[in-house]
């Protein structure tokens, strides 16, 4: 390997022509067999290497920073970077930076979808069709729950949960409602069509609510069984934020037992892991962290992954850093 240009790690299986991209700058090791490593694994891939491109599978913490101390920047190919553990990157000198803004469209589109496959019990009357059990039409099969005029509830309005109001007020003539850390600016609100209220007042009102928060420490189990008590035995919750924004078991008892009608995740508690109830009751739509898998959207993920290892060793600094700044490399 060459003595003069950085060292780089892509953790996961990526494009080809993102690693071409990358050894035009840097000398590359690829894990494109893709092998989900062990931290040691990890560790031991690490040594010598000045950046990683990372997944969400990678979790950059104190031991493993302590374990590598040539690293100076880690590109996560993702908007969520709950793997990063910022501050103790931030202790290391370390950067750590993420893909936002590329996949917001993308991850809109999906929410709704997976809110309208929720609604309308999609995947439990597929399951139904393919098992061969269905041998008449009758008036209540698969009755779901209508999305057009109905109550939307988001939890999380960045520009994801932006996204879906829009799709929700515009396009299915909707009334939606909002909760976040901070409320949006009146020229946002008119543009989503969307009313600010308090969280248990979203959960009491909402016919479907969906969640698009990060997730931290305080977003841990935003939705347990308490919020669960307060919804609508008639309606819908969608998941594509974070696996622990929701209390798993919870959701699964509160499904199970018919105190609300329909769940629809992508993320899950310790994924790639299913919680085992969840996947004892029938109506939950389960996906495997596919909101922003489509083609395009995840080449913009790992172009912008790669443009930020590019930029940080070129002397510009980070193009989306998530940590606090530190010297140039």
């Amino acid at each position: 390997m060459s003595a003069t240009r950085p060292q780089i790690l892509v953790a996961r299986g990526v494009f080809p022509e993102t690693i071409a991209r990358l050894k035009q700058h840097f000398d590359v090791e690829a894990n494109q067999e893709d092998v989900v490593w062990s931290k040691d694994e990890l560790v031991a891939h690490l040594q010598g290497k000045q950046g990683v491109f990372t997944t969400g599978s990678e979790r950059i913490d104190a031991e493993l920073l302590a374990a590598c101390p040539d690293l100076k920047i880690c590109a996560n190919m993702a908007v969520g970077y709950n793997n990063f553990d910022v501050d103790a990157m931030a202790a290391h000198g370390v950067v750590g930076t993420n893909a936002p803004d590329v996949l917001t469209e993308t991850t809109a589109d999906f929410g709704f979808a997976l809110l309208m496959a929720t609604a309308r019990r999609i995947a439990e009357s597929e399951h139904y069709l393919r098992a061969g059990k269905w041998k008449k039409w009758s008036y209540d099969m698969f009755s779901g729950s209508d999305i057009h005029g109905a109550t939307l509830g988001i939890i999380g309005m960045g520009r994801i949960g932006q996204g879906i109001a829009r799709r929700g007020a515009h396009g299915f003539g909707m009334n939606v409602i909002y909760h976040n850390r901070s409320r949006l600016s009146e020229a946002l609100e008119v543009e989503c069509k969307a009313r600010y209220v308090a969280k248990d007042e979203l959960l009491r009102t909402a016919d479907h609510v969906v969640l698009v928060v990060p997730y931290t420490p305080a977003s841990h189990h935003t939705i347990g069984a308490a919020e669960l008590a307060l919804m609508k035995p008639t309606a819908t919750l969608v998941n594509i934020a974070r696996g622990g924004i929701v209390d798993d078991a919870a959701l699964a008892a509160a499904l199970r037992d018919g105190r609300i009608a329909a769940a629809g995740l992508d993320v899950f508690e310790g994924e790639p892991k299913v919680h085992p109830d969840l996947l004892t009751v029938p109506n939950v739509v389960l996906t495997p962290h596919i909101a922003s898998a489509t083609v395009p959207t995840r080449r913009a993920m790992a172009d912008l992954a790669a443009d930020n290892l590019i930029a940080f060793f070129g002397g510009k600094g980070p193009l989306t850093p998530v940590t606090p700044p530190v010297a140039r490399a």
